[in-house]
């Protein structure tokens, strides 16, 4: 009894999980109706004494069903199991039903029911037309089968006793029946569930806005740090459930600041020893006030940990390593990462470069090291820059106008172009600031830097590593800084009625866009297009637009990107293009990446006794430690990085860092540092001079064996992957780098791709 206890709780569970669809849930009750009705049908049979034939092929239905449903649940297979068992059932299961149940003069009829019923129910989209019209047919056929070869059916209702099929009826009808039932009290549910979630919602956002209201540096801050701790959650495995807790946990994390002085939270300088503990008891009030919240009583759990120490070193309870829960460890890395790259009274945001410097700095320190490994991850992937705070009107810091009485007097935010090839559209409005009939001259300071914006500051310029390209007047002028070579085209505009309107108002529309190493920028002001091509130093800087002028008011910026890619002849090459891959290449092509994995090689199948050697050069632009090349491991259909049901297992880079996917592969790294490592200046630097370095592969099945020795770093990466495909690849790629003289040997057969 206590087994089929169980069995049922479990059942239950997952019937009303949350979590799990409705047509997952619905073809788990569905099954287990379907395995009682059958398993009942068996003694009822025999009862009745039907056929053995009859008996026999439900009784292997029940047995094989119930085989299957098992497998499917405990491997998590429902989504692939939904179609399979709709072409059994369909083609397979009622057929037989049809002919060994006494055909349209028995039982069989209702059970031809259970067909729509399954489809109805369980599949979505195509599929559930496809399968019901294929029903249809089955269904049709086997009636004109069955009249006109009455001999085929096994009959066995005989004096016009149809017990059978009225047991068949109820059978049918009980199932039907259950499963409304189940529908209605779904809904009903899920209704209640999102009316007292919506209830949450609004509750939880007026407390965030009255946190926000009291930390005039904070906006923002909490619904940044619960997105930020989601996507931390997803990368780490966890369920779209879990990650929504995690999320709505995280949006309170800082509940507490209600009750800290507002004279405290928006002092500007260094707190005192006495503020600074007053400040440290937020974590506690935020607690005390989430408490009472009974329906969510997790939302304590980020109010009081969030500033605990993976060391023991944090506060309020000095709690270490895995004592803290884990939502709270997700909370801290989000936290940090935010607090890092938002503004404050002290300091403008820090590069986010810099900023995953100082998260691989407090791995197994401030935070868990396996979420400030994803923390770095999802930095990455963050090429363009989106997870920071954003200001009101970002291009222009926040203000509505931009008033620059001489040029580079003000200067908005910069405006990235690229690095993606699409089409970014500015537009505003300019007039004269002053009344003085001083010429109206905007213009745009084109330059690169670690936080997007202009400096002047030579410290400044050396730590954000700003670079100049050109200031460009909108009439086509130009002092060229730091490109290679600008080149200005003159063309009739297009809007002629948008030129200047009496009042010295110039609305002006501007494209930009940048491919490679070449920008092209189109400035229309109504009455002629000014085309700019500017080809830079090299491929991998980034471009950013920074608005000023001479005597200028710009208002109403708008800017807008176009989500298509532009050729990569779209632009008319003006200069050499920069290429550091121009040498012999090996077996493959060489390549070259500008920016974090932008470019990679096709995938080579990995095969036991494998080495793989290459040249790994660091670009000039390069500064960073992880600015190295990576062997990705991984499948795809297309031997492609990121193609047709691409999954990576592995992502090695040679510093001695590793990202594996979560689900599909387990990872141990091994990194020794031997008396021939002279330091990370001292590799870096020896990247940028270039070196040879060998890929070493072992293969057992699904285990795989990688090792690589460079510069004192000896790297064993053992990767297990767990869905097991046939064909395992590696790509090399990298950041900023350039991969040259690529050769693949293989024990036995020599080169070999």
């Amino acid at each position: 009894m206590k087994i089929i206890r169980h069995a049922f709780d479990r059942i239950k569970e997952n019937i009303y999980d949350n979590s799990v669809s409705v047509q997952d849930r619905s073809f788990i009750l569905f099954s287990c109706l379907v395995l009682i009705a059958l398993y009942a049908a068996v003694p009822f049979g025999i009862i009745m004494r039907e056929p053995l034939s009859a008996t026999l092929s439900t009784l292997f239905g029940a047995v094989s069903f119930s085989i299957y449903i098992f497998y499917v649940h405990n491997k998590k297979k429902i989504k692939q199991a939904k179609p399979v068992l709709s072409i059994v059932v369909v083609f397979i299961f009622l057929p037989v039903m049809f002919f060994t149940n006494g055909g349209a003069g028995g039982g069989a009829p209702n059970w031809l029911l259970l067909g729509t019923i399954y489809i109805g129910l369980i599949l979505e989209g195509r599929m559930r037309v496809i399968m019901l019209a294929a029903n249809a047919f089955v269904l049709t056929v086997c009636w004109i089968i069955g009249y006109k070869f009455p001999g085929l059916v096994t009959e066995y209702t005989r004096g016009q006793n149809y017990f059978d099929a009225i047991t068949g009826l109820l059978i049918v009808g009980g199932i039907v029946y259950t499963l409304i039932v189940f529908h209605i009290s779904l809904y009903r549910k899920d209704e209640e569930d999102k009316n007292l979630r919506r209830l949450f919602e609004q509750t939880a956002t007026a407390l965030v806005n009255a946190i926000d209201a009291k930390d005039k540096y904070t906006h923002g801050h909490s619904s940044r740090v619960a997105e930020y701790s989601r996507r931390i959650a997803e990368f780490s495995g966890k369920s779209s459930a879990e990650c929504d807790e995690i999320y709505h946990i995280a949006l309170l994390h800082d509940v507490g600041k209600i009750g800290i002085a507002e004279s405290i939270i928006n002092k500007e300088g260094k707190l005192t020893d006495e503020e600074y503990e007053a400040i440290k008891q937020h974590p506690v009030l935020g607690a005390q006030i989430l408490k009472s919240i009974s329906e969510y009583p997790d939302l304590i759990i980020g109010a009081r940990y969030h500033h605990e120490r993976y060391d023991g070193r944090g506060y309020p309870d000095k709690l270490k390593g895995d004592d803290i829960p884990e939502v709270a460890r997700i909370i801290s890395v989000a936290d940090a990462y935010d607090a890092m790259t938002s503004k404050r009274s002290y300091r403008d945001p820090i590069p986010q470069q810099s900023v995953r410097e100082e998260i691989v700095k407090g791995s197994g320190t401030q935070f868990d090291p396996k979420f400030a490994k994803i923390m770095q991850h999802l930095i990455d992937l963050d090429t363009e820059y989106d997870m920071k705070e954003k200001t009101g009107v970002q291009e222009l810091a926040g203000r509505n106008e931009l008033i620059c009485i001489k040029c580079r007097d003000e200067i908005s935010d910069g405006i990235l172009v690229g690095p993606a090839p699409q089409k970014r559209f500015i537009h505003f409005k300019c007039a004269a600031a002053d009344r003085s009939g001083k010429e109206c001259s905007p213009a745009m300071i084109l330059f690169d830097s670690l936080d997007g914006r202009y400096h002047d500051n030579p410290h400044d310029m050396e730590e954000l590593n700003y670079f100049e390209y050109a200031v460009l007047k909108l009439d086509g002028r130009y002092e060229c800084e730091g490109a290679r070579k600008i080149a200005v085209n003159k063309r009739a505009g297009t809007r002629g009625s948008d030129a200047p309107d009496g009042k010295g108002i110039v609305k002006y529309e501007i494209e930009a866009v940048k491919i490679k190493d070449h920008v092209l920028i189109s400035i229309d002001d109504g009455r002629e297009i000014v085309d700019v091509t500017i080809a830079l130093p090299d491929t991998a800087r980034y471009f950013y637009i920074g608005l000023t002028g001479d005597n200028c008011r710009i208002y109403d910026v708008n800017i807008d990107i176009d989500e298509g890619y532009v050729p990569e002849d779209y632009i008319p090459r003006i200069a050499e293009e920069i290429s550091y891959i121009k040498g012999p290449s090996g077996d493959i092509p060489n390549v070259q990446m500008d920016g974090y994995r932008t470019d990679s090689t096709l995938g080579i199948p990995v095969r036991d006794g494998m080495k793989i050697t290459f040249h790994t050069m660091s670009l000039p632009t390069a500064r960073l430690v992880w600015h190295c090349a990576y062997a990705d491991i991984f499948y795809s259909k297309d031997r492609k990085p990121s193609g047709e049901e691409y999954r990576e297992y592995a992502l090695i880079r040679l510093d001695g860092e590793n990202w594996e996917a979560v689900g599909v592969a387990e990872n141990k790294m091994n990194v020794n540092m031997s008396d021939d490592f002279k330091g990370w200046d001292a590799w870096k630097e020896a990247n940028k001079k270039g070196f040879d370095c060998t890929l070493s592969f072992r293969r057992d099945d699904n285990k795989i064996i990688t090792t690589t020795e460079n510069f004192g770093i000896s790297l064993n990466i053992t990767t297990v992957v767990l869905d097991n495909p046939f064909d395992i690849y590696v790509a090399l790629t990298g950041d900023q780098c350039a991969i040259t003289n690529i050769r693949i040997t293989n024990n036995e057969q020599g080169s070999d791709i």
